[in-house]
Protein backbone atom coordinates (compact mmCIF):
# COMPACT_ATOMS: atom_id res chain seq x y z
CA UNK A 1 0.00 0.00 0.00
CA UNK A 2 1.13 3.59 -0.09
CA UNK A 3 3.70 3.97 2.04
CA UNK A 4 5.79 -0.19 9.36
CA UNK A 5 14.82 -6.43 23.58
CA UNK A 6 14.29 -9.98 23.41
CA UNK A 7 13.77 -9.78 27.17
CA UNK A 8 11.14 -7.06 26.75
CA UNK A 9 9.19 -9.13 24.23
CA UNK A 10 9.30 -12.20 26.44
CA UNK A 11 8.16 -10.14 29.41
CA UNK A 12 5.21 -8.63 27.52
CA UNK A 13 4.16 -11.99 26.13
CA UNK A 14 4.28 -13.65 29.53
CA UNK A 15 2.45 -10.79 31.25
CA UNK A 16 -0.39 -10.72 28.73
CA UNK A 17 -0.73 -14.49 28.80
CA UNK A 18 -1.05 -14.44 32.58
CA UNK A 19 -3.58 -11.61 32.47
CA UNK A 20 -5.75 -13.45 29.99
CA UNK A 21 -5.55 -16.70 31.90
CA UNK A 22 -6.44 -14.98 35.17
CA UNK A 23 -9.35 -13.07 33.71
CA UNK A 24 -7.76 -9.63 34.24
CA UNK A 25 -9.34 -6.59 32.53
CA UNK A 26 -12.59 -8.41 31.96
CA UNK A 27 -11.11 -11.37 30.10
CA UNK A 28 -12.98 -14.58 30.87
CA UNK A 29 -11.51 -18.09 30.80
CA UNK A 30 -13.30 -18.56 27.45
CA UNK A 31 -11.51 -15.51 26.03
CA UNK A 32 -8.20 -16.79 27.32
CA UNK A 33 -8.63 -19.94 25.26
CA UNK A 34 -9.28 -18.06 22.03
CA UNK A 35 -6.40 -17.14 19.79
CA UNK A 36 -6.25 -14.23 17.41
CA UNK A 37 -5.79 -15.17 13.76
CA UNK A 38 -2.36 -13.95 12.65
CA UNK A 39 -1.62 -13.53 8.96
CA UNK A 40 0.30 -11.21 6.68
CA UNK A 41 -0.55 -8.28 4.46
CA UNK A 42 1.36 -9.20 1.35
CA UNK A 43 2.56 -5.68 0.60
CA UNK A 44 5.18 -6.64 3.17
CA UNK A 45 6.75 -8.81 0.46
CA UNK A 46 6.44 -6.30 -2.37
CA UNK A 47 10.16 -6.67 -3.10
CA UNK A 48 9.79 -10.39 -3.84
CA UNK A 49 8.11 -12.27 -6.67
CA UNK A 50 4.85 -14.02 -5.86
CA UNK A 51 6.65 -17.37 -5.96
CA UNK A 52 9.35 -16.22 -3.53
CA UNK A 53 6.69 -14.67 -1.30
CA UNK A 54 4.91 -18.01 -1.06
CA UNK A 55 8.18 -19.68 -0.08
CA UNK A 56 8.46 -17.23 2.79
CA UNK A 57 4.83 -17.69 3.83
CA UNK A 58 5.36 -21.43 3.99
CA UNK A 59 8.57 -21.01 5.96
CA UNK A 60 6.65 -18.98 8.55
CA UNK A 61 3.66 -21.35 8.39
CA UNK A 62 1.40 -18.42 7.56
CA UNK A 63 -1.88 -19.73 6.18
CA UNK A 64 -3.98 -16.55 5.88
CA UNK A 65 -3.21 -13.36 3.96
CA UNK A 66 -4.62 -10.17 2.57
CA UNK A 67 -3.52 -9.64 -1.04
CA UNK A 68 -2.14 -6.11 -0.98
CA UNK A 69 0.72 -6.19 -3.44
CA UNK A 70 0.74 -3.16 -5.76
CA UNK A 71 0.45 -5.18 -8.97
CA UNK A 72 -2.93 -6.50 -7.77
CA UNK A 73 -4.41 -3.10 -6.87
CA UNK A 74 -6.92 -1.37 -9.12
CA UNK A 75 -4.46 1.43 -9.84
CA UNK A 76 -2.19 -1.09 -11.60
CA UNK A 77 -5.01 -2.19 -13.96
CA UNK A 78 -4.33 -5.90 -13.41
CA UNK A 79 -5.77 -8.61 -15.65
CA UNK A 80 -7.80 -11.60 -14.53
CA UNK A 81 -5.09 -14.10 -15.40
CA UNK A 82 -2.80 -12.67 -12.70
CA UNK A 83 -5.43 -13.50 -10.10
CA UNK A 84 -6.17 -16.95 -11.51
CA UNK A 85 -2.52 -17.93 -11.65
CA UNK A 86 -1.82 -16.60 -8.17
CA UNK A 87 -4.89 -18.31 -6.72
CA UNK A 88 -3.66 -21.63 -8.08
CA UNK A 89 -0.27 -21.11 -6.45
CA UNK A 90 -1.80 -20.10 -3.13
CA UNK A 91 -4.15 -23.08 -3.15
CA UNK A 92 -1.25 -25.42 -3.88
CA UNK A 93 0.66 -23.94 -0.94
CA UNK A 94 -2.31 -24.16 1.42
CA UNK A 95 -2.52 -20.37 1.83
CA UNK A 96 -5.95 -18.71 1.96
CA UNK A 97 -6.52 -15.17 0.72
CA UNK A 98 -9.14 -13.82 3.10
CA UNK A 99 -9.15 -10.24 1.86
CA UNK A 100 -8.31 -8.32 -1.30
CA UNK A 101 -6.85 -4.82 -0.97
CA UNK A 102 -8.23 -2.86 -3.89
CA UNK A 103 -6.99 0.61 -2.85
CA UNK A 104 -9.22 3.51 -3.94
CA UNK A 105 -12.54 2.78 -5.66
CA UNK A 106 -13.95 5.68 -7.66
CA UNK A 107 -16.02 4.36 -10.55
CA UNK A 108 -18.66 1.65 -10.92
CA UNK A 109 -16.30 -0.23 -13.22
CA UNK A 110 -13.60 -0.22 -10.56
CA UNK A 111 -16.14 -1.55 -8.09
CA UNK A 112 -17.08 -4.39 -10.43
CA UNK A 113 -13.39 -5.13 -11.03
CA UNK A 114 -12.72 -5.27 -7.29
CA UNK A 115 -15.59 -7.72 -6.79
CA UNK A 116 -14.36 -9.92 -9.62
CA UNK A 117 -10.76 -9.87 -8.37
CA UNK A 118 -11.84 -10.74 -4.84
CA UNK A 119 -13.86 -13.68 -6.21
CA UNK A 120 -10.91 -14.91 -8.26
CA UNK A 121 -8.73 -14.91 -5.14
CA UNK A 122 -11.41 -16.58 -3.04
CA UNK A 123 -11.54 -13.58 -0.70
CA UNK A 124 -14.65 -12.72 1.28
CA UNK A 125 -13.59 -9.15 2.14
CA UNK A 126 -12.40 -6.15 0.16
CA UNK A 127 -10.28 -3.51 1.87
CA UNK A 128 -10.01 -0.09 0.31
CA UNK A 129 -11.24 3.46 0.44
CA UNK A 130 -13.88 5.52 -1.31
CA UNK A 131 -15.65 8.79 -0.66
CA UNK A 132 -19.08 10.18 -1.42
CA UNK A 133 -21.89 8.38 -3.24
CA UNK A 134 -19.75 5.43 -4.28
CA UNK A 135 -19.82 4.16 -0.67
CA UNK A 136 -23.54 3.47 -0.97
CA UNK A 137 -22.97 1.67 -4.27
CA UNK A 138 -20.23 -0.45 -2.69
CA UNK A 139 -22.66 -1.28 0.10
CA UNK A 140 -25.37 -2.34 -2.34
CA UNK A 141 -23.17 -4.44 -4.62
CA UNK A 142 -21.18 -6.19 -1.89
CA UNK A 143 -24.36 -6.99 0.01
CA UNK A 144 -25.71 -8.55 -3.18
CA UNK A 145 -22.49 -10.53 -3.60
CA UNK A 146 -22.25 -11.66 0.02
CA UNK A 147 -18.92 -9.88 0.50
CA UNK A 148 -17.82 -7.38 3.14
CA UNK A 149 -15.86 -4.15 2.89
CA UNK A 150 -13.24 -2.71 5.21
CA UNK A 151 -12.77 1.06 4.96
CA UNK A 152 -9.06 1.73 5.44
CA UNK A 153 -7.50 4.60 7.37
CA UNK A 154 -4.24 6.09 6.11
CA UNK A 155 -1.47 8.47 6.98
CA UNK A 156 -0.25 10.71 4.18
CA UNK A 157 1.68 13.95 4.37
CA UNK A 158 -1.34 15.59 2.77
CA UNK A 159 -4.74 15.38 4.47
CA UNK A 160 -6.54 12.07 3.88
CA UNK A 161 -10.27 11.50 4.17
CA UNK A 162 -9.92 8.78 6.82
CA UNK A 163 -7.29 9.45 9.46
CA UNK A 164 -9.21 8.84 12.70
CA UNK A 165 -11.73 6.29 13.92
CA UNK A 166 -14.31 9.08 13.90
CA UNK A 167 -13.58 9.75 10.21
CA UNK A 168 -14.22 6.10 9.40
CA UNK A 169 -17.35 5.80 11.53
CA UNK A 170 -18.76 9.00 10.06
CA UNK A 171 -18.41 7.62 6.54
CA UNK A 172 -20.05 4.33 7.56
CA UNK A 173 -23.01 5.96 9.31
CA UNK A 174 -26.28 4.91 7.67
CA UNK A 175 -24.67 2.08 5.71
CA UNK A 176 -25.38 -1.61 6.27
CA UNK A 177 -23.25 -4.01 8.29
CA UNK A 178 -21.67 -5.07 5.00
CA UNK A 179 -19.57 -1.94 5.40
CA UNK A 180 -16.92 -2.13 8.09
CA UNK A 181 -13.42 -0.97 8.92
CA UNK A 182 -9.94 -2.29 8.28
CA UNK A 183 -7.97 -0.66 11.09
CA UNK A 184 -4.33 0.12 10.39
CA UNK A 185 -2.92 0.72 13.85
CA UNK A 186 0.37 2.07 12.50
CA UNK A 187 -1.40 4.69 10.42
CA UNK A 188 -3.53 5.72 13.41
CA UNK A 189 -0.32 6.29 15.37
CA UNK A 190 1.28 8.16 12.46
CA UNK A 191 -1.73 10.49 12.36
CA UNK A 192 -1.40 11.18 16.07
CA UNK A 193 -4.31 9.04 17.28
CA UNK A 194 -4.19 6.42 20.01
CA UNK A 195 -4.33 3.01 18.30
CA UNK A 196 -5.96 1.24 21.25
CA UNK A 197 -8.75 3.79 21.58
CA UNK A 198 -9.22 3.75 17.80
CA UNK A 199 -9.59 -0.04 17.65
CA UNK A 200 -11.98 0.08 20.60
CA UNK A 201 -14.18 2.70 18.91
CA UNK A 202 -14.27 0.67 15.68
CA UNK A 203 -15.18 -2.59 17.42
CA UNK A 204 -18.79 -2.79 16.11
CA UNK A 205 -17.54 -2.35 12.53
CA UNK A 206 -14.11 -4.00 12.70
CA UNK A 207 -13.46 -6.40 9.81
CA UNK A 208 -9.70 -6.83 10.03
CA UNK A 209 -6.58 -5.25 11.48
CA UNK A 210 -3.31 -4.22 9.87
CA UNK A 211 -0.72 -4.77 12.59
CA UNK A 212 2.05 -2.26 12.04
CA UNK A 213 4.38 -0.24 14.25
CA UNK A 214 5.87 3.16 13.43
CA UNK A 215 8.74 5.21 14.73
CA UNK A 216 6.90 8.47 15.44
CA UNK A 217 3.76 10.48 14.77
CA UNK A 218 3.90 12.69 11.70
CA UNK A 219 5.83 10.10 9.71
CA UNK A 220 5.53 6.61 8.30
CA UNK A 221 8.85 4.99 9.16
CA UNK A 222 8.03 1.38 10.02
CA UNK A 223 9.82 -0.36 12.88
CA UNK A 224 9.58 -3.88 14.25
CA UNK A 225 6.44 -4.63 16.25
CA UNK A 226 6.79 -3.49 19.84
CA UNK A 227 9.60 -1.03 19.11
CA UNK A 228 7.52 1.97 18.10
CA UNK A 229 4.60 4.06 19.32
CA UNK A 230 1.65 1.94 18.09
CA UNK A 231 1.12 0.18 21.45
CA UNK A 232 1.03 -3.26 19.85
CA UNK A 233 0.69 -5.34 23.07
CA UNK A 234 -2.16 -3.10 24.23
CA UNK A 235 -3.84 -3.32 20.81
CA UNK A 236 -3.69 -7.10 20.96
CA UNK A 237 -5.11 -7.06 24.48
CA UNK A 238 -8.01 -4.92 23.23
CA UNK A 239 -8.65 -7.36 20.38
CA UNK A 240 -8.79 -10.18 22.91
CA UNK A 241 -11.26 -8.16 24.99
CA UNK A 242 -13.46 -7.80 21.89
CA UNK A 243 -13.13 -11.50 21.07
CA UNK A 244 -12.11 -10.33 17.63
CA UNK A 245 -12.39 -13.15 15.11
CA UNK A 246 -11.09 -11.48 11.96
CA UNK A 247 -7.64 -11.49 10.40
CA UNK A 248 -4.82 -9.65 12.16
CA UNK A 249 -2.49 -9.07 9.23
CA UNK A 250 1.12 -8.19 10.01
CA UNK A 251 2.34 -5.42 7.72
CA UNK A 252 5.91 -4.23 7.41
CA UNK A 253 6.49 -1.48 4.88
CA UNK A 254 10.20 -1.38 4.26
CA UNK A 255 12.44 -1.39 1.23
CA UNK A 256 15.14 -4.02 0.90
CA UNK A 257 15.40 -7.48 2.49
CA UNK A 258 12.59 -8.18 4.96
CA UNK A 259 12.58 -11.95 5.46
CA UNK A 260 14.32 -11.97 8.84
CA UNK A 261 12.38 -8.94 10.03
CA UNK A 262 9.07 -10.56 9.14
CA UNK A 263 10.08 -13.74 10.91
CA UNK A 264 10.56 -11.66 14.05
CA UNK A 265 7.32 -9.72 13.43
CA UNK A 266 5.20 -12.85 13.06
CA UNK A 267 6.78 -14.42 16.14
CA UNK A 268 6.05 -11.27 18.15
CA UNK A 269 2.42 -11.19 16.99
CA UNK A 270 1.90 -14.89 17.68
CA UNK A 271 3.28 -14.53 21.19
CA UNK A 272 0.52 -12.00 21.85
CA UNK A 273 -2.22 -13.90 20.02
Amino acid sequence: MHRVTISRRQFLSTSIGLCLAAGVSGASPLQAQQRLQIGIGTYSYHGLSVDDMIVQLNALQVRSIEMSRVEFMLLSHPVDELFRATRAKLDHAGVRCLSYYSATIVTDQELEDAIRFARLLGASNITGDATGAVLARIDKRLTEEGLTFGLHNHYFKQKFAYESAEDVLGALAGLSKTMGATADVGHFASCGYDPVSSVRKLAPRLRMVHLKDVQAAGGEVNVLLGKGIAKIPEVMRELHRQRFGGLVAVEYEKEGPVNEDLKEEVEFARNLA
